[in-house]
């Protein structure tokens, strides 16, 4: 999806490119995906939380970002510049997983890997 929001994203896949229909994408991938995604990572960051300085402080950023994101998403719907708002989306949507991906998931699995073992997912 980030890669897709961007102003200057390629033909992919046979999706369209023009702003409204890009728009609509990222509404329904919002309301479908992201906020359910958004909502096992919550879960995930209360179960790492209280036992390394460095991951509290990385899921502490991380959740700001998550809070900074929704704010971005919701306040488009107002937008009189649609198409830099996504694109600010994407840039910031992409940084944030990178971190996730990169930095905060892998100390998890490096530091916790107990408890990583011992949480309950919903099925």
């Amino acid at each position: 999806m980030c890669r897709y929001l961007k102003k200057d994203a390629a033909p992919y896949e046979g999706f369209p490119l023009e702003t409204q229909a890009r728009f609509e994408y990222m509404v329904k991938v919002f309301q479908e995906v992201m906020v359910p995604h958004i909502q096992k990572e919550e879960y995930l960051f209360e179960k790492c939380t209280g036992y390394d300085a460095r991951i509290d402080a990385l899921i502490a950023e991380l959740q700001e970002e998550h809070r900074i994101i929704s704010g971005m998403y919701s306040a488009v719907t107002e937008s009189t510049r649609l198409e830099d708002d996504m694109d600010k989306i994407a840039t910031s949507l992409e940084t944030h997983i990178r971190k996730e991906e990169r930095v905060l998931f892998e100390l998890i699995q490096e530091k916790l890997p107990q408890v990583l073992e011992n949480i309950q997912w919903e099925k």
